[in-house]
């Protein structure tokens, strides 16, 4: 269940229950959004400042000010202390000038997935505006996910060119020749996906832009990023192997630092 929160002055105010974090975006007005995770048994987070200036970015220009982090933090800590979680999944949802904070349990992906690695799908679908995370994206992604068939963990969407650009709920990488790939212009910017570039500095290069479909036999490795999931190896695309099937050397080091990341940077919410 997830319970939406209006976080006034600090504090947080109940505003009304769904059963999942979808529908609970269908309850609030449309607005930019941003989705993170706690650690810690609910008590850090990590790169909240990052994902508050997402808020403002994905805004409608000249709509005001940004968010007051200070009262962020005091609110969303208030509001998973009345939740109860041991760690949570939390959508923020700006609506000038309303912020709400939408929370539910957090469910770990099965450890499976990261051993054995998951298979995705490509999807004609696309965003409107692909810098700019706006809720209006929430139903036609979750339209796409309800026809997605058994077995696959993600949809891909494609550009017109054939570019391979991002998840429906998570960015893509791609390593062919030894060398990292992912889409630039046309994706959203996830905050782990900024993170895992980071990490990614000195591992091996960077390429120009991302893979095509046509190119997905030519990967050595690819790799899904997001707030809930990490770094989630992927051996499949639409059928065709990646690699050997296995999740690869560059995946399992990056996830390692990620969680290592995590472990020094992940900060209270509260003093």
């Amino acid at each position: 269940m997830v319970t939406i929160f209006e976080l006034v002055g600090g504090r947080p105010k109940l505003f009304a229950s769904a059963p999942t974090m979808a529908e609970a975006s269908a309850l609030l007005p449309h607005g930019a959004y941003t989705t993170l995770r706690t650690y810690e048994t609910g008590r850090r987070v990590l790169r909240l400042g990052h994902h508050l200036r997402r808020l403002h970015e994905s805004a409608p220009p000249g709509t005001g000010e940004g968010l007051d982090e200070s009262s962020v933090r005091a609110g969303l800590a208030a509001a998973l202390g009345k939740s109860g979680h041991a760690d949570s999944r939390l959508r923020l949802t700006w609506v000038r000038p309303q912020l709400f904070a939408s929370i539910e349990p957090l469910e770990p992906l099965p450890e499976s997935l990261y051993q054995d690695g998951v298979s995705c799908l490509t999807v004609p679908l696309r965003r409107d505006a692909p810098r700019r995370k706006d809720t209006r994206f929430i139903s036609a992604a979750q339209a796409a996910y309800h026809d997605l068939p058994a077995g696959i963990h993600e949809g891909l969407m494609v550009a017109e060119d054939g570019t391979i650009l991002e998840g429906l709920s998570s960015n893509f990488f791609a390593v062919r020749d030894g060398i990292l790939h992912t889409e630039d212009e046309r994706v959203l910017h996830g905050i782990t996906r900024g993170i895992v570039l980071e990490l990614a500095r000195g591992l091996l290069p960077r390429g120009p832009g991302a893979v095509r479909r046509d190119q997905i036999g030519e990967l050595s490795e690819a790799f899904l990023t997001s707030a809930s999931r990490g770094v989630l190896p992927v051996v499949d695309i639409d059928g065709a192997a990646i690699g050997d099937r296995r999740p690869g050397p560059v995946t399992r080091e990056l996830r390692l630092r990620l969680d290592d990341l995590v472990r020094r940077e992940a900060e209270p919410l509260t003093g």
